[in-house]
């Protein structure tokens, strides 16, 4: 088992100038054009409790969050604005970063190989300073996340060739797999009938269509 840093250094050589060099303390021009052009980016998060309040201390969290291309803000270079969106009001994310302000995000654009790495601080603002900023392209967010940045660098794009994700031919049908709804109810034991797959897109389907309309949530 490897529990020491030589250890794990004696089987990989060592990083590129490059690879070192490329982590830069702000979002430069390339960055806050790839932050623009992404829908989707994953967040990562570290709280002192689970948001429900059950055992896993300080266990890590990763959350999707997805919107039209640019859906994430870059005022300037030290800052991202992120607008929160309706979920099932866990609210995983946003207790554990009133724990622990620290966060990662990963962006992502369809069809491009590489990624963008942003890792930070954040504050939850609810200020409608931060809010309005959103309500000309959809329904205003209850709050915004504001990220100061601290570090960002691309990430090359061999996990994605690797995996092949954009490719057409490397996509799954939704088939293959049982409706989310049936296997929450298989994992928890839910006595009641499961939604169908297709009812479920249809409620998130007028979900967004409500939160894209403007004005106040």
């Amino acid at each position: 088992m490897i529990d020491t840093l030589e250890q794990l250094r004696s089987l990989y050589a060592q990083p590129a100038e490059r690879a070192l060099r490329k982590q830069q303390p702000l979002l430069d021009a390339h960055c806050q054009h790839f932050i623009a052009l992404s829908p989707f980016c994953v967040v990562a998060s570290a709280g002192a409790t689970t948001a429900l309040g059950g055992p896993g201390g300080a266990l890590l969290d990763a959350s999707p969050r997805g919107g039209a291309p640019g859906f994430v803000k870059t005022p300037d270079a030290q800052t991202l604005l992120l607008p929160d969106s309706g979920g099932n009001n866990r609210l995983d994310t946003l207790t554990n970063l009133l724990a622990d302000p620290r966060i990662g995000l990963l962006f992502m654009i369809p069809g491009v190989d590489e990624t963008l790495r942003v890792n930070g601080t954040a504050r939850l603002r609810e200020e409608t300073a931060f809010t309005d900023l959103f309500a000309a392209e959809r329904q205003r967010p209850r709050l915004v996340i504001e990220v100061r940045v601290a570090e960002a660098y691309l990430h090359c794009s061999k996990a994605f060739m690797r995996s092949r994700l954009w490719q057409a031919d490397a996509q799954v049908d939704r088939s293959v797999l049982p409706s989310m709804n049936q296997m929450i109810h298989d994992q928890i034991g839910l006595a009641t009938e499961p939604e169908t797959h297709a009812a479920m897109l249809q409620r998130y389907r007028a979900q967004l269509a409500q939160e894209q309309q403007l004005g106040d949530a």
